[in-house]
């Protein structure tokens, strides 16, 4: 093969030797957070997936996620079900975290609801429904136990021993499911008998007792860091 041969030849593979390396960088992952108002909040300033951003990028790690937020105010696991296709699934992403229940059970009380609250079994069926659907499209599930609705620490708070039972209902749905599990509702109980010794309702990781505020927002993402693998 001659000189000139050869030089043409390269010429003509320069421009596939980089294309391939464009096509080969690495794809993203990407993570879509699932959930009611509390989610819905967490991509604004200092919310829990914008805190969760500003952590990848100290880390240098911006170019290996893409975090995408799916919350929806007043959301139960039922509504969930209803909007999963258009909200999530058609994302592709690999990763799913969802933070649903509060609602599920403070609406069976809350004033402006008309105790429209999901029953225990249309909850526990609800939560296999989304997650099995997810799963199947090959993505995984991380789920998250509602946290809380009031955050006195002396079991005083009305929604306490339900948001237990529907806790347990979570963790039991992860272990069937084969789902991560982010039980947020002990980290909050935990942190709370640390840190709430005067028993307040409300101002130390929630603004109003269940949405919440800049502490609980970093808080939130600190425990949903360690599924950012």
């Amino acid at each position: 093969m001659n000189k000139q041969l050869k030089q043409i030849i390269i010429w003509l593979l320069i421009p596939s030797i980089a294309f391939s390396g464009f096509v080969m960088l690495p794809k993203k992952k990407k993570i879509v957070f699932f959930g009611d108002s509390i989610t819905q909040a967490a991509v604004q300033p200092d919310g829990y997936i914008d805190v969760l951003n500003k952590t990848l990028a100290q880390k240098g790690k911006s170019d290996k996620f893409e975090l995408i937020g799916a919350g929806i105010s007043g959301n139960k696991v039922t509504d969930l079900q209803k909007r999963l296709e258009k909200d999530v699934l058609s994302k592709q992403p690999d990763l799913v975290i969802i933070y649903i229940g509060i609602n599920d059970v403070w609406h069976f009380t809350h004033p402006n609801t008309n105790g429209q609250g999901t029953p225990a079994d249309k909850f526990e069926a609800g939560l296999i429904d989304v997650i099995t659907q997810i799963k199947n499209t090959g993505a995984k599930v991380v789920l998250c136990t509602p946290s809380v609705i009031g955050e006195k620490t002396d079991g005083s708070n009305p929604q306490d021993k339900m948001l237990d039972e529907y806790s347990d209902i979570s963790r039991k749905v992860a272990k069937a499911t084969g789902s991560k599990l982010c039980d947020l509702r002990k980290a909050f109980i935990d942190h709370l008998k640390t840190n709430n010794t005067a028993n307040q309702d409300k101002n130390i990781l929630t603004s109003d007792g269940v949405h919440l505020n800049k502490e609980g927002n970093a808080f939130v993402a600190a425990q949903m860091s360690k599924f950012l693998k």
